[in-house]
């Protein structure tokens, strides 16, 4: 997003925009979307005992709350059948790589020519330690997670409008920053203007604390010598045997960093869900979705684009059509029971009888519009010239942040990185631009921060989630009121059928957010399958 200054939005001013003009509900998804990760309930796996013998039900999409759904009711005893728009399982727990194609609304194909174990996750692309049920999917159907790396104090933070426009270490800016404030709270202490709030003797551990919290020497100034220096880099680094001595660096100037900005991104190291481990899967995210698809494959058609759901107190028909051949391939699939993971976005054009309340639920949750652009180099100049390895960088500039994979270092030959990633009008700015337009503007913001991109950059791949076919959008944007008035309705079970997804959770955004409201949904309709039939397998 941009202001009216021209200076890209931080991720802090998007949530204030987002809570002044849409309210709470609203910034709380910005938060999950913008990384702020809600903990997760999950207590444990799913036990679903006595299904009612052959009752059949029908999942709607094989995305994670599909996939999460199918799996659990077919081990519960019911018969599944799972009905997917795309060629593939996963939804938004997406991978691309190299032969890959994909077509956006308005007819753009874009075929990715990432080298061999390359990829870029267009959706989800972490998973917070405490997204319980991600991680014991994980386990139990044995997808092997690595470390995804949030927070990499070597990395970047860049303001077009600060420091001449030259990108600085995360590391320094901390490291200043905290300086600059314990200097301000120690000179402040040590002028009585603390004297009433604390006691001499806490004034002096006080001292001490800030001493070691911010790096400053013995008169507890933040100066040039080593304790600063510890924290933000040496000019020259120690070394051995007649190597040159070390220097210490100067700290920077405390007013241009205040001006800079820079300082907002600080907590993102701080947050609940980033102080401890978070994790991917090794070779892409979409591997965990892939594992429960493989579970269930039997149970799934592809190219299912359904076109109506209709039920009565006997069971659901849902008619679909072949999605590669629109008004081809007509036909009904009928079951007791609808599980349905259609998003929002897509399911207020499907025609659906269902109650009053349902309906106006399914049309009262706008879609969020974002873009992602993954970016192939020759190399991993990132590692061998400026010494990052996994992390983030920060941009003001529209492109928001670079992501540098955090597994295969130091490898040889090609490697991808995620050069892009925006919300709002940035992202609809973006995809308003052809295929190769985008990626030459990504490349060139990008090259503000790293010289070597335009030498070192061989392909790319962008997608706009608001011009994806399936979804038309991101993640579910619940306002405040919108929640109150919609969303208890919204997961209720309606007569024989009833939704699931992210867009029925409170971790909205978040692949978590869809399988807990998989397994709450699941949950409600087993026991209601049981109460109507009265008969158990």
């Amino acid at each position: 997003m941009q202001d009216t200054s021209g200076r890209g939005a931080s991720r802090r001013q998007v949530l204030a925009m987002l809570g002044k003009t849409l309210g709470g509900a609203a910034m709380y998804h910005g938060m999950a979307s913008l990384g702020f990760a809600q903990p997760s309930t999950f207590s444990g796996p799913l036990r679903l005992d006595g299904a009612p013998k052959g009752s059949h039900v029908l999942v709607l999409g094989a995305g994670m709350a599909g996939l999460s759904a199918a799996y659990e009711l077919r081990n519960a005893g019911y018969q599944v059948t799972v009905l997917e728009y795309n060629g593939r399982a996963g939804g938004r727990s997406w991978s691309i790589r190299g032969g890959d194609r994909y077509t956006e609304l308005g007819g753009a194909e874009q075929v990715c020519h990432f080298a061999k174990g390359e990829y870029v996750n267009p959706g989800p692309w972490r998973i917070p330690y405490h997204h319980h049920a991600m991680l014991d999917y994980a386990r139990r159907l044995n997808v092997p997670l690595e470390p995804f790396i949030q927070v990499n104090y070597n990395a970047y933070l860049h303001s077009t409008a600060a420091f001449g426009g030259q990108p600085q270490r995360y590391r320094t800016v901390q490291a200043d920053y905290h300086g600059h404030v314990a200097e301000l709270l120690a000179k402040a202490a040590n002028a009585g203007r603390l004297d009433g709030d604390i006691t001499a003797e806490e004034k002096d551990k006080l001292l001490e604390s800030l001493a070691s919290f911010g790096g400053l020497n013995k008169d507890k100034l933040y100066a040039k010598g080593f304790p600063s220096s510890d924290r933000r880099g040496f000019d020259v680094a120690p070394g051995g045997g007649l190597m040159p001595r070390a220097q210490y660096s100067a700290p920077g100037d405390r007013a241009t960093l205040i001006h800079s900005g820079l300082w907002e991104h600080l907590a993102v190291a701080h947050q609940y869900e980033f102080q401890s481990s978070i994790f991917q899967p090794k070779h892409g995210m979409d591997q965990i979705a892939l594992a429960l698809y493989r579970q269930v494959r039997q149970h799934v058609q592809f190219h299912a684009k359904v076109t109506k759901i209709d039920q009565d107190a006997r069971g659901v028909t849902v008619t679909v059509e072949d999605a590669r051949h629109p008004g081809q391939g007509i036909r009904q699939v009928k079951g007791d029971w609808c599980v349905c993971t259609i998003p929002l976005s897509i399911l207020s054009q499907v025609d659906v009888t269902a109650g009053p309340d349902l309906l106006a639920a399914i049309g009262a949750v706008p879609y969020a519009a974002a873009f992602k652009a993954g970016l192939q180099f020759r190399r991993r100049f990132w590692e061998q010239d400026e010494g990052i390895y996994g992390g983030i960088s920060y941009t003001d500039q529209p492109i928001g942040r670079i992501c540098y994979p955090p597994s295969n270092f130091q490898a040889r030959g090609p490697a991808v990185l995620l050069g892009a990633y925006m919300f709002g009008p940035n992202a609809f700015e973006f995809s308003a631009m052809d295929t190769e337009e985008r990626l030459r503007e990504v490349v060139r913001q990008g090259g503000q921060i790293h010289a070597q991109y335009e030498k070192e950059f061989d392909n790319g791949i962008t997608v706009g989630w608001h011009r994806v076919p399936w979804i038309n959008g991101c993640l579910a944007m619940w306002t405040e009121q919108a929640r109150a008035q919609h969303y208890d309705k919204l997961c209720a079970i309606d007569n024989r059928l009833v939704l699931a997804g992210e867009h029925a959770s409170f971790i909205g955004g978040w692949q978590e957010g869809a399988v807990l409201s998989a397994h709450d949904a699941i949950t409600r309709l087993h026991a209601k399958a049981r109460a109507t039939t009265g008969k158990a397998a």
